[in-house]
């Protein structure tokens, strides 16, 4: 069934490899696990990423990445008050932190999930939404290098580049609602008045990557993202996370375009082109009201075009 039209951006990233996506010149930020952890989130902030690859000299590999959700868990784990320095972000090296929390939370940082620049693009987003991680280094097995790190937003953007040289499958016209993508029920969000530690417990606690803020009448104002929380290191604003979320958000006003926004009874093709022209993670959901009503993401739209098309039979699981 995969040669139907449902099947065809499933074959296409089947047929294209994790190298023709790495542009020719990149930058690719990394960090030696001696670097002290403050360094380093002041280093994402100055070079413009959000994820670095970790080297460990001892073992002369990559042992793992360092994200804002590290950032993160280091704030939610051990911020007091304003009046307290975090002790933990200000002295610690990466891989004292890490000993540490591996020690503290019984949680062993897992073996660094990469992919082959020979891999397929399918295999990349497989991986990708398989292990809920939002960066795949890709990692030469031969040099031990790494290329270039991947991700949603990269891929979808290569994808739909290609889109209107390909025939277009019937699911691309049908609307959020008859295809059911996204998440529509028991949505994570915040107020303009809620602190910024409590976002934080919410991020750690639901496991999400953004936080729509929802005025007392019920309408989405703005977006809190994870990527908007290494703020706090950039304006080294993170010893008081008593704030509010409307005070931490000000920087960004001046050329903040507003959320993205969607209706469940807009086609998918109509999505897609808006979340990729938008260059953001994902949309809300709104209703006429402009009540949030649901999230859909990138892994969301991705799963649907790839890993799972309308139409296409999946393969049936074996069984043991």
């Amino acid at each position: 069934a995969e040669d139907s039209e449902s099947g065809v951006y499933m074959r296409f990233m089947r047929s294209h490899k994790c190298y023709d996506i790495v542009p020719t010149s990149s930058k690719l930020v990394v960090f030696d696990t001696t670097l002290q952890v403050k360094k380093a989130f002041f280093a994402l902030v100055a070079n413009g990423v959000r994820a670095a690859p970790l080297w460990e000299s001892k073992k002369q590999s990559f042992v793992g990445m360092l994200t804002i959700t590290d950032f993160i868990n280091i704030l939610h784990r051990y911020y007091k008050s304003p009046m307290v320095q975090i002790y933990e972000l200000e002295e610690h090296k990466i891989e004292t932190w890490r000993v540490n929390t591996e020690l503290y939370l019984q949680e062993t940082f897992k073996p660094l999930v990469n992919i082959s620049p020979d891999a397929s693009l399918f295999d990349a987003v497989n991986s990708l939404i398989k292990n809920k991680i939002h960066r795949l280094p890709v990692i030469d097995p031969i040099s031990g290098n790494a290329l270039y790190i991947l991700t949603h937003k990269r891929i979808l953007k290569f994808l739909q580049l290609f889109m209107s040289d390909m025939p277009k499958p019937a699911f691309m016209k049908q609307n959020l609602d008859a295809l059911g993508i996204g998440t529509y029920h028991n949505i994570a969000f915040i107020h303009p008045d809620t602190p910024i530690i409590k976002a934080l417990n919410v991020f750690v606690e639901r496991r999400v990557s953004a936080l729509p803020v929802v005025d007392e009448s019920g309408k989405v104002v703005d977006i809190y993202s994870k990527f908007d929380v290494i703020n706090l290191a950039a304006e080294k604003t993170y010893n008081n996370l008593d704030i509010t979320v409307t005070q931490a958000l000000q920087h960004r006003s001046q050329y903040f375009e507003g959320v993205v926004k969607c209706s469940k009874l807009e086609i998918l093709e109509t999505i897609v082109d808006r979340i990729v022209r938008a260059e953001v993670h994902r949309l809300v959901v709104v209703n006429e009201a402009d009540s949030i009503v649901g999230i859909i993401s990138l892994s969301d739209i991705l799963q649907a075009l790839i890993l799972t098309p309308p139409g296409v039979k999946q393969k049936e699981p074996k069984t043991e």
